[in-house]
């Protein structure tokens, strides 16, 4: 079915200003980019400095979208009408969620799906092909089981959640109201938990389970293993991205958000509305607190106390000078001393 709306309608949609009034009264039919949008789309700029790239403020001045959404800042860049916004990214969202709807799955169970007689499902839940759904589960409304996925023993599951393919729910997890889950993400797998008895390791029962709030996203491959005693928790509205893991009792605060390939041990605790990039490892048994941000590739290995930027990790270089700063790093210790020394003589003189 086709989707469209007045340019108008749109800006009070996304809480925008709408900007030179349209040539025509054509409805809005979708969204492209600056360079290939039509008289019937919508286009983007970012209000972000670091686009502002001269490809960029050229296919502004020449794109034959419809109306662009942008901020205030880049007014002057623009020919057509404009939806103006102090947060242009946001108004791209809330457009591009209206022109892509998620596909309605009808309720049901697929007959290659198994579900345990035990299990507790609602009648608008809908189980896709080989999906397995095991004794005691509780699964509430409109909640929507992919093809391939596994839900344990006893799970329990909110309403308008979605899984997607070949999803993973050990039990032990519980998941609260709008969850999304993509394919291949485990949750409430056994935590990394091991006694050495003579060199010999013993593995160690996992006995807690894995709380998941509502509104969370996970992404694909992502893998958040139960805690150990007490609960693994993942606040509300928490946003992970693909191949993260996340160890035994970690909590994560409302809001927060984590790139690609982190690694988070366990019991490390992470406040609200922070922002951890890409490749981020951090190390068990830590506190973040509140609104910090680390980019992308850092290893924090104590606690942060105070909200703000962290980095650590040296710049890519070539080879050649970077074995050579290496190697001077491995001074640094003695020059300092020496410096004291040197310090210590002339403040005697």
């Amino acid at each position: 079915m086709m989707i469209s709306i007045s340019l108008g309608q749109l800006a009070t949609l996304m809480g925008a200003q709408l900007e030179g009034a349209p040539t025509d009264d054509l409805p809005i039919l979708g969204m492209s980019t600056l360079k290939r949008a039509g008289k019937q789309e919508v286009s983007f700029f970012s209000g972000s400095s670091r686009f502002f790239g001269n490809k960029h403020r050229e296919e502004l001045a020449k794109t034959r979208a419809a109306a662009v959404i942008l901020a205030s800042s880049a007014r002057h860049l623009c020919q057509v009408p404009m939806l103006v916004m102090d947060n242009p990214y946001l108004g791209y969202a809330r457009a591009a969620a209206f022109f892509n709807p998620p596909a309605q799955k009808p309720p049901g169970i697929h007959p290659s799906a198994w579900v345990s007689p035990e299990a507790v499902l609602d009648a608008s839940v809908s189980v896709g092909p080989q999906a397995v759904i095991e004794a005691g589960a509780k699964l509430g409304r409109e909640v929507v089981i992919g093809p391939g996925c596994v839900v344990g023993t006893g799970v329990e599951i909110g309403d308008y959640c979605q899984l997607l393919a070949n999803v993973t729910l050990c039990t032990g997890t519980r998941l609260g109201q709008r969850v999304i889950i993509h394919p291949g993400a485990v949750i409430g797998s056994d935590g990394f938990g091991n006694a050495n008895d003579g060199g010999k390791w013993v593995k160690v029962p996992q006995l807690g389970g894995v709380i998941i709030a509502d509104d969370v996203e996970i992404g694909a491959n992502t893998t958040i293993d139960k805690g150990s005693l007490e609960d693994t928790v993942i606040g509300t509205g928490v946003k992970l991205d693909n191949q993260i893991q996340i160890g035994h009792n970690v909590q994560i605060g409302e809001h927060t958000a984590m790139a690609g390939c982190v690694g988070v041990a366990g019991s490390a605790c992470i406040g609200r509305y922070c922002m951890i990039g890409g490749g981020v490892g951090i190390a068990g048994h830590i506190d973040v607190v509140d609104r910090v941000h680390v980019t992308g590739g850092s290893l924090v290995m104590q606690s942060i106390s105070e909200p703000g930027v962290y980095s650590s990790g040296t710049p890519l270089e070539p080879n050649r000078r970077w074995r050579r700063n290496y190697h001077r790093l491995k001074h640094l210790d003695e020059v300092v001393r020496r410096l004291k020394t040197l310090e210590k003589a002339i403040i005697k003189k």
